[in-house]
């Protein structure tokens, strides 16, 4: 195991554009964690906001304030810890639902795995954006809502990228082995398939995570998450909602636009270099 990882580290570091969007995340994640820290834990208090409303950039808040006189860099750091959560849980269970999905349908034969594999093209064809507005508008507005909205829209693009993927380990001759040995569905699935097809799941979860961020940022502008935690998507619909388009007060909507967008352009690297890593035939530039 640690053999591997230094192969794929060595492999994974001649990608300068991977390297720079790991280090990106690992400065962004660190600010999030950091964030007490940073601007202390009072900051998104409406009642105790230390300036005034909609103040211009100033020594004091590098970024301005808010409509309630918050430090709009303060809700931009502790908003980073909403939108990295977000992403992260959502795309793990829009991909553990696609892995298991495809592994399924690939494995079973028959009218089951047809049955999956039509259920996976009616949510393909399904605007995602429309289904995830759906549930969190049924729903109750929080971030677990989110989270779900987001994992159970998303999955069937990693569902039929592991499907194809289990047909092809599938007709490899090991596998006739392991059944002529007394080998069950379920320890052909779990030890051999699982562990061929979670390279592609690893590169298709970065992939999908910068998708999940946006589409939080979405959800959040359009006033369906929870209105009680900070985001960045939220921050955008704050600064809509107190007229910073019509007023020309830019501080309050660039820094949250350009923060959703250099996340989701530093997952995008590092799975582009994750895919080349493990697949070196795709080419990708480094």
């Amino acid at each position: 195991m640690r053999q591997s990882f230094v192969r794929f580290w060595k492999e994974y570091r001649t990608h300068r554009s991977g390297l720079w969007g790991l280090g990106a995340l690992v400065l962004i994640a660190l600010i999030a964690l950091a964030a007490p820290l940073l601007v202390g834990a009072d900051s998104e208090s409406v009642t105790d906001a230390p300036g005034l409303p909609m103040e211009d950039p100033s020594g004091e808040f590098p970024l301005g304030t808010d409509q309630f006189g918050r430090s709009v860099l303060a809700l931009l750091v502790w908003g980073a810890r909403v939108s990295l959560t977000v992403g992260l849980l959502a795309a793990f269970l829009c991909v553990a639902i696609g892995t298991l999905v495809g592994i399924v349908a690939g494995h079973f034969k028959g009218w089951f795995a047809t049955v999956l594999m039509r259920i996976t093209d009616w949510f393909l064809v399904m605007p995602t954006l429309v289904l995830a507005i759906a549930l969190a508008t049924v729903m109750d507005r929080s971030m677990w809502t989110v989270i779900l909205a987001i994992g159970v829209t998303t999955w069937p693009t990693t569902a039929r990228l592991v499907r194809a993927q289990t047909l092809a380990v599938e007709s490899r001759p090991y596998i006739e082995r392991a059944r002529a040995l007394g080998g069950g569905h379920g320890h052909i699935m779990l030890r051999h398939v699982l562990p061929n097809v979670m390279p592609l799941v690893l590169a298709q979860t970065t992939l999908v995570i910068s998708s999940a961020i946006l589409t939080e940022s979405t959800l959040a502008f359009l006033g369906l998450s929870d209105p009680t935690i900070t985001s960045w998507g939220g921050m955008l619909q704050d600064a809509r909602e107190a007229g910073a388009v019509s007023a020309g007060h830019w501080w309050y909507l660039a820094p949250p636009g350009l923060a959703i967008a250099a996340v989701a352009l530093a997952f995008t690297l590092c799975g582009r270099a994750v895919e080349s890593v493990l697949n070196p035939r795709l080419g990708v530039a480094r």
